[in-house]
């Protein structure tokens, strides 16, 4: 899959009978193979923006290139599993009957750590359990591109951390596309090879990480720094 690019996008709402102005022709080329963050305040169209790519919604105009063929697959900040059903069915919830391979469901269950648990229900998992799972079901829908909306926003600080490491871990093995919505500047860091602040409806900056990500240390000064250069853009200097 080729990258994903987005030019001169525009998406406005409607609120009370007022035109509310969301995306003001924003541009964003999403790179193959490679994790893409989205970081901004709240309201700044991080959420829209994989909206329209996932075509939930369409835009007032522009154009987006998805790359020919792509499969795509979404990842909230609610893990949405079936209450009803177990890790292993709900990791193969969604597939085509040609596309279910049981030895295939076990594999993405056990990249995420939870064979032991494939029996179990949501009801019986921690927060950090029930999203490991959400991400086993978007891996085995084997996309090239995934797209990730705050995922692991409402996780407890090492719960949190337990997970930016496997998704990096995983994303490292799979070289999926991937574009990641978050408030966290240290989240960002961690994760992104690529982070575009959101502003205004356009991207108003953007930084390249080249450190590899199993080796970055938010303390080292290179690391610093970058997080003080993403904090001066978020606060208008």
């Amino acid at each position: 899959m080729a990258e994903i690019k987005l030019k001169e996008i525009r998406k406005s709402f409607s609120v009370n009978g007022e035109k509310i102005e969301v995306l003001s022709g924003l541009n964003l080329s999403i790179p193959e193979g490679k994790i893409t963050v989205l970081l901004g305040k709240s309201g700044c169209g991080k959420t829209t923006i994989l909206r329209l790519i996932a075509n939930l919604e369409g835009s007032d105009s522009g154009e987006i290139d998805r790359g020919a063929g792509s499969r795509t697959a979404f990842v909230f900040q609610e893990p949405r599993l079936m209450p009803w059903l177990n890790v292993f069915d709900n990791v193969k919830f969604g597939l085509k009957k040609e596309e279910l391979i049981p030895e295939e469901i076990d594999r993405q269950i056990e990249i995420v750590g939870l064979s032991k648990f494939k029996k179990a229900f949501p009801a019986q998992l921690s927060g950090g359990m029930q999203q490991r799972v959400a991400l086993a079901r978007a891996l085995a829908y084997k996309p090239d591109f995934i797209m990730m909306d705050e995922p692991f926003a409402a996780l407890d600080y090492f719960t949190r951390e337990q997970m930016q490491k496997e998704l990096v871990k995983i994303q490292s093995k799979g070289k999926n596309s991937i574009l990641f919505v978050t408030h966290s500047i240290d989240e960002a860091i961690l994760l992104g090879d690529k982070i575009a602040i959101i502003e205004g409806g356009k991207v108003k900056h953007e930084f390249e990480i080249q450190e590899d990500k199993n080796s970055r240390n938010l303390l080292k000064e290179n690391f610093l720094n970058l997080r003080m250069q993403i904090m001066m853009q978020l606060e208008n200097r």
